[in-house]
């Protein structure tokens, strides 16, 4: 019998979003898959009376564990930083671990301003990522392809594969206009490219699912119908891939990756270039 795993509470503090720290703080959690992490996010502890709450709960945190909490920071203001350090957790300052160092490098001193990597105002890139988003919404699942001459990449693949999510991540991230069309069963029966799609066939990208984890995530949406059966599943997976292969259409599995993965994978893969910075 397998030994329950320890549990330890990470918490990502910030006196903005706390994305940064979230996003630093879980990449470093993932290398210790020998501990179950409760995680929790501060975001915008930007006063001394909001410190004060934090090491509150941290403390809590700490005595029901058994164990100081891992605290991730991205907090600026030196004093509130100081406060937060009196719940006598596990800090990793974030800031200036990176910043430091890099002041060094470049022989110049950091403004150290509070969500400057997340301000609308400094950010010359927000409407890029706005036009991509509501591009990518209103391209969604083949409901309209008049505007695919607009599209940087278009994703195919069978119901329920992992293409909208990753068109929004595309166009969050990274500013790429991203549209999607599912390839449908009378689309396998031809074995070819739907008659839209092939005027773009440079900028199509499919994605395939293993036809297990395709046919839970159907059976979610539609218990025990045809659509989720695993004989389903698995002929549509067969029939796509064979498609893909026969059209040279490059495409990546989806199944054991994150969107964040699967983005990455498409990119690279595709050559694309992100529109913003």
């Amino acid at each position: 019998m397998n030994e329950p795993r320890p549990v330890r509470t990470a918490f990502f503090v910030s006196d903005g979003t706390g994305i940064t720290a979230e996003a630093l703080g879980n990449a470093m959690l993932a290398q210790f898959d020998n501990i179950r992490f409760e995680k929790v996010t501060l975001p915008y502890i930007d006063t001394l009376e909001k410190a004060r709450e934090a090491v509150n709960q941290i403390r809590v945190a700490g005595m029901r564990d058994g164990a100081p909490p891992v605290i991730f920071d991205t907090i600026v203001n030196k004093e509130i930083r100081e406060e937060v350090q009196r719940s006598e957790g596990i800090m990793v300052d974030i800031f200036g671990t990176f910043l430091e160092p890099l002041e060094q490098a470049l022989g110049a001193k950091s403004s150290y301003t509070v969500g400057k990597s997340h301000s609308i105002a400094s950010d010359s890139n927000y409407q890029q990522r706005i036009e991509a988003m509501n591009f990518a919404l209103e391209n969604d699942d083949g409901a309209r392809t008049r505007y695919y001459d607009e599209a940087d990449i278009i994703l195919v693949g069978v119901s329920r594969s992992g293409k909208t999510p990753t068109c929004i991540y595309l166009a969050l991230q990274y500013g790429i206009k991203a549209a999607n069309f599912p390839i449908t069963e009378e689309d396998i029966q031809d074995q070819r490219l739907p008659r839209q799609l092939r005027p773009y066939k440079e900028k199509i990208f499919g994605l395939t699912i293993d036809p297990e984890r395709l046919a839970a995530i159907r059976n979610e949406r539609k218990p025990n119908s045809r659509y989720a059966s695993p004989s389903q599943c698995r002929y549509e997976v067969e029939e796509v891939e064979l498609m893909y292969r026969r059209e040279r259409i490059p495409f990546v599995n989806s199944t054991d990756h994150s969107v964040e993965e699967i983005a990455t994978r498409v990119i690279l893969q595709s050559g694309l270039k992100r529109r913003v910075s």
